[in-house]
Formats: structure tokens, C-alpha cells, sequence
């Protein structure tokens, strides 16, 4: 089905300004860098012309695992300051700035050093975000995960990316349940059951590694389980078909096929990115199915970070302009990982 451009759903990247992408048979629209959503009541929906097909397709709101009694709808704690970082670190070029840089034009492609560079921050963050995985567990705060990443990171010289990056106020991002992305950690203590995804990027030697896992808090239902299990095989699938010459469209229909057979929905909104000496370039990575143009390039680098829902595809963000949340309240679940695109397919840079 077509969709006209005035029905076009915004796409964000991880911090990213609006973007408004070929979908469908629609002719592909031009980037537009209005900064992040904001509304009068403290809260923004997106567009809902595409999800609500496939609300109606799946009726995923009759699956158990949506917002019942059992878990409560989360809420906002308090954020504590912001955490120092040494003078010697070196940073990004957007700190100290409210401006989101938006996205460069024209794709991230490495020369040998540059390759090598990528190599040293993708694993420098994988190791990060192993890191803070293994601090996951009922009673610890978001604010206690990103305290310990943040010592972890600077401990080796690198810089957290998200630091400042458009005024973001933490160094990680946790994204607890029905948060699909952008969380701000806080004083809320994680509860047995939840699911959380952290989103570690780092900034090392003038490169950026970005990559992102959904982790169990102790006791998680099977429903839960399922959901997170899916989202971590559509991106495994998705980055083995990645080689040079590939369209990047092959990303969004393998995800979405996978997720289609399980009946969870694929977030529209937020998608996948160029990585490197910037934080996001081109090229946009689309999650769901698309007619998006472009190939694969050898020596490029993305990120690939598909999200998936129980129920709506539609998000709702908070009045800090950040944390966006499933409309529904139903659970979502992320993965992401930075490739290099090279003459045997993909490698995987954010892989411990």
C-alpha cells in the first residue's frame, strides 16, 4: 500500500534529528533537521499510518504479554547530575552543545587506519556493554549501571558518546520494558521480571563503536524471552546477508519476514545508521520492509539496531525529549551491532 507524503512516519536514529525516507511506492523525501519532538503536554505520538496495519494485521494486543496488572507502566526517577570526564579525553566535536549535529552526509568508508581504529572502538564497547550486562539484577538504579559504564569508559581513555550529544544528560542509554530506545537512567531500581536494553556507544581516538543488547532481570516470563530472542535473530540474519554490492533494503525485509512469523510488530520510527569518525552518516538503515536505494559498500561501516514490540509500533516521547515509550505500554526489545562491510560479507566490530 502507498502512502502519501503528508502520512510519511519521522525515522530517528540514536540521536538522531527527523528523517523522512521511501516507504512503499512513496517517492523518497528529502532529510529534514528539526531537532527532536516536543509538545504541549509533555509528550509526542507518532505517525500511526503504517502501524496501524499492522496492528490490525496481528492484533497483537490480545498476546498476554502486553501491559497487564502484573508489571507497572514505567515511570521517571531522578536524574542525578551529570558525571565529569577528564580534560586529557579527547572529545566529540558536538560536547558542549544542545545542537544534535543530525546526520553527515555520505557514508563512513575507512582506510587501513581507519579500519583499525573502528576495530579498537567496536571492541572497546562491546566490552563496555558485557560490562554493564552483568550488573543487571533486581534492586540495582539505570543511575548505578550508567555510573560504572561511564568509570569503565574513561578508564580506558574513550568518551561516552551519548554525553552531551543534543543535551543528552547520561552516558548510556537504558531502555527498561515498554522503552524502546533513548532511556535516561535514574533512581528507579530494576524489578525481577524486567527487560532491559543498554545501548553502549563509544568515542576512542576520534571513532566511534556503537552496539546495544536487551538483558533479563532475574525471573522473566517466556513471553518476554520469546520477544527478546526474535529481535536478536533478525539482526543476526540481517547482518548475514550484508557484503559489498548488497542492497541495503535486503535489511529491513529479512527483519521484518522474521518478526512477521512470530507476530511482533518492527518500530518504523528509529533506525539503524552510518558510524565512524561521526556519530551518524549516512547511510539510513530502515528496520521494515522499503524501497530505500543504495548498496553496500567495501570498507563502510553502520550499525544495524532493529527494535521489536509486542504490541503497537507506535511510540510516545516523554517530556525530557528523549525516552520513547510503546503507546500501548507492551514490551519492546533491541539489539544492535557496527559492521564492516568487507570482501567475505560483514564483521562484526562490536562482538567480544
Amino acid at each position: 500500500m502507498a502512502f502519501t507524503t503528508s502520512l510519511q512516519p519521522r525515522l530517528l536514529s540514536s540521536f538522531l534529528g527527523e528523517r523522512v525516507v521511501q516507504s512503499a511506492a512513496s517517492p523518497l523525501q528529502p532529510l529534514h533537521r528539526s531537532g527532536r519532538p516536543s509538545s504541549k503536554d509533555g509528550s509526542t505520538r507518532v505517525p500511526r499510518a503504517l502501524s496501524n496495519i499492522a496492528d490490525i494485521l496481528f492484533n497483537k494486543r490480545n498476546r498476554p504479554g502486553l501491559q497487564s496488572n502484573k508489571r507497572k507502566p514505567l515511570q521517571p526517577g531522578k536524574v542525578s547530575p551529570r558525571r565529569p570526564v577528564p580534560s586529557h579525553v579527547m572529545r566529540p566535536p558536538y560536547v558542549n552543545t544542545r545542537q544534535s549535529p543530525g546526520i553527515a552526509s555520505g557514508p563512513e568508508i575507512h582506510d587501513a587506519r581507519g579500519v583499525q581504529c573502528m576495530r579498537a572502538s567496536g571492541k572497546l564497547a562491546a566490552e563496555v556493554l558485557s560490562f554493564a550486562g552483568s550488573l543487571v539484577k533486581p534492586g540495582i538504579t539505570t543511575d548505578e549501571i550508567d555510573q560504572a559504564v561511564h568509570q569503565m569508559i574513561i578508564d580506558h581513555g574513550a568518551y561516552p558518546s551519548p554525553l552531551g550529544y543534543g543535551g543528552f544528560p547520561k552516558s548510556v542509554c537504558t531502555s527498561v520494558n515498554e522503552c524502546i530506545c533513548h532511556g535516561i537512567p535514574d533512581s528507579r531500581p530494576l524489578e525481577d521480571g524486567d527487560i532491559i536494553n543498554i545501548d553502549v556507544t563509544v568515542y576512542l581516538n576520534g571513532y566511534h563503536g556503537d552496539t546495544s543488547a536487551t538483558f533479563f532481570c532475574g525471573d522473566v516470563d517466556e513471553d518476554a524471552k520469546s520477544l527478546v530472542q526474535v529481535t536478536h535473530d533478525c539482526l543476526q540474519k540481517a547482518i548475514s546477508l550484508c557484503a559489498p554490492g548488497v542492497e541495503y533494503n535486503r535489511i529491513g525485509k529479512t527483519i521484518h519476514d522474521h518478526a512477521d512469523k512470530f507476530k511482533f510488530g518492527v518500530v518504523r520510527q528509529f533506525v539503524g545508521h552510518g558510524v565512524g569518525r561521526v556519530f551518524h552518516a549516512d547511510p539510513v538503515i530502515l528496520h521494515n520492509r522499503n524501497n530505500e536505494r543504495g548498496r553496500m559498500v567495501l570498507g563502510q561501516t553502520f550499525t544495524i539496531e532493529p527494535m521489536l514490540t509486542m504490541g503497537s509500533i507506535n511510540s510516545v516521547i516523554w517530556a525530557d525529549n528523549w525516552t520513547a515509550v510503546t503507546e500501548d505500554g507492551s514490551l519492546s526489545a533491541q539489539f544492535e551491532h557496527t559492521i564492516l562491510i568487507t570482501e567475505n560479507g560483514a564483521e562484526i566490530l562490536t562482538q567480544c
